[in-house]
């Protein structure tokens, strides 16, 4: 792993905020026993774990459940920061009626899907998105059971589509032109003007008013990352399962790991905690 050593002095309040499929997830099986032993290391330092990931807040609710993880988390690609209530004194109680308060920073997924739709019959293109797909449909084409599929299917600022063949650039470049965002992890999103880098930055300030000041550690994968890791103090891009990493982000202060998916995600966590 380069870069890594001349990175790794510590510095106060040490956060950690990761993405999961393909990073601290196995982007197959969606196990993440490969990076326990960092993960082992987070919770004896007392570093907040943040789990940032095109993932749905109820997803992300049963992985923050198997890491016994309490800290605050991003969902669908910065479309909302979710805070315990009470983990931020400053901040007033949450309202979301599950002991946490939502900051969303994306339009409503009603709108995003109303939206989709218009551009597609417009264009005629047969790109499909999750609001378009059952339950059996997003397990076959995700590899999740349909229990779990049924929660990657409760949307709220964002909609996952895939196209019938070859990318059609043009559904792209519609979607920008209509004063909206995509973006690529495993599918591509269309979603508001909204990122992980932006959800990160509001993070940060929350800290940092507790705190006095933080460190951010980003790790992640793919295009979706490049926001997060472009707002984080030290990036971590994490090599995929095709053995390679996404050629599309670079920049001077990246770490890239050797290891793929959570095992990356534990040598370079190992290596940051030393």
């Amino acid at each position: 792993m380069t870069g890594v050593r001349a990175q790794a002095a510590r510095r106060p309040r040490l956060i950690i905020v990761t993405d999961l499929d393909g990073t601290l997830l196995h982007s197959r099986s969606y196990s993440f026993d490969a990076a326990n032993p960092a993960l082992a290391l987070v919770r004896e330092r007392g570093v907040p774990l943040v789990l940032c990931s095109s993932k749905t807040r109820a997803e992300i609710e049963v992985y923050r459940q198997r890491l016994d993880n309490a800290h605050p988390f991003i969902s669908e690609n910065g479309g909302g920061i979710h805070l315990p209530t009470g983990y931020f004194p400053a901040r007033s109680p949450g309202d979301a009626g599950d002991g946490s308060e939502v900051i969303p920073l994306g339009l409503h997924y009603a709108e995003i899907r109303k939206r989709f739709v218009a551009l597609r019959d417009r264009l005629g293109i047969a790109v499909r998105g999750f609001g378009d797909m059952t339950d059996g449909d997003v397990a076959a084409l995700t590899g999740l059971t349909i229990e779990e599929a049924h929660l990657a299917r409760q949307r709220e600022f964002a909609e996952p589509f895939v196209f019938p063949g070859e990318i059609d650039h043009r559904f792209l470049t519609a979607i920008e032109r209509d004063g909206l965002r995509w973006t690529q992890g495993r599918f591509f999103h269309l979603m508001g003007n909204h990122d992980k880098g932006k959800a990160i930055e509001i993070l940060r300030g929350l800290y940092t008013q507790r705190d006095g000041g933080v460190t951010i550690v980003g790790i992640g994968d793919s295009l979706n990352d490049l926001p997060m890791l472009l707002a984080a103090d030290r990036p971590v891009l994490v090599r995929k399962e095709s053995g390679r990493h996404d050629e599309r982000i670079d920049m001077p202060t990246l770490i890239r790991t050797d290891g793929i998916g959570p095992v990356g995600w534990n040598e370079a966590v190992r290596e940051v905690l030393r």
